[in-house]
């Protein structure tokens, strides 16, 4: 394309010097007679046609240029984009496999006798976790609040549907299991009980 372009370039400046010399010689052949002046004005009207080809071609060129730099502008925002996403997101994957972990804690807190000689051990494990759930929260991890909200299937997937008093009909009545959102996408839906 950019031999096309150089080569188009010396096709202007031979026409623009065959341009000049034709009207050098228009002018030394008007003290000649009337018939070489018009054998003069007949060839600098076809070098006209010559020129407006030339102009459209220099227009064309310019219409290319304007595409090409168009889309180099809209792949350079496309992969800014790609690669802003890329980063807020790249520890996902992480955290999606270290949720069983902390449900697991949450899991032996739960279950952790009351026996006074494992109490200390307890408490070690409650501050082990509470420093891991520190960790993800700082990459963007929140736990979902779901008991008592309206069953909503972006956030919760349901899993039985139960007879309430309570709560009328599509409202979330137990977390089987915790959801996650990091930062603004849905990391794991909460698994729920909902009224019926």
């Amino acid at each position: 394309m950019k031999e096309e372009q150089v080569q188009d370039t010396n096709e202007l400046k031979d026409q623009a010097i065959h341009e000049e010399q034709a009207a050098e010689e228009a002018e030394a052949a008007s003290g000649e007679g009337s018939s070489t002046a018009e054998e003069a004005t007949t060839e600098a009207s076809g070098n006209g046609g010559d020129s407006s080809r030339l102009q459209a071609l220099i227009e064309e060129y310019q219409g290319r240029t304007l595409r090409v730099q168009a889309d180099f502008d809209n792949f350079r925002r496309r992969t800014q984009k790609e690669k802003e996403e890329l980063a807020q997101y790249a520890t996902s994957k992480l955290v999606n496999e270290l949720l069983p972990v902390l449900d697991n804690f949450e899991r032996a807190l739960a279950s952790a006798p009351a026996n006074p000689d494992s109490e200390a051990f307890a408490k070690g494990v409650n501050m082990i976790f509470r420093q891991l759930e520190g960790v993800l929260k700082s990459e963007g991890l929140t736990a979902m609040e779901t008991v008592g909200q309206p069953f909503n299937p972006e956030y919760h997937q349901a899993i039985m549907q139960v007879e309430s008093d309570e709560h009328e009909e599509g409202i979330v009545t137990e977390e089987v299991q915790k959801g996650y959102i990091l930062k603004d996408k849905v990391l794991r839906p909460a698994m729920v009980k909902v009224s019926m």
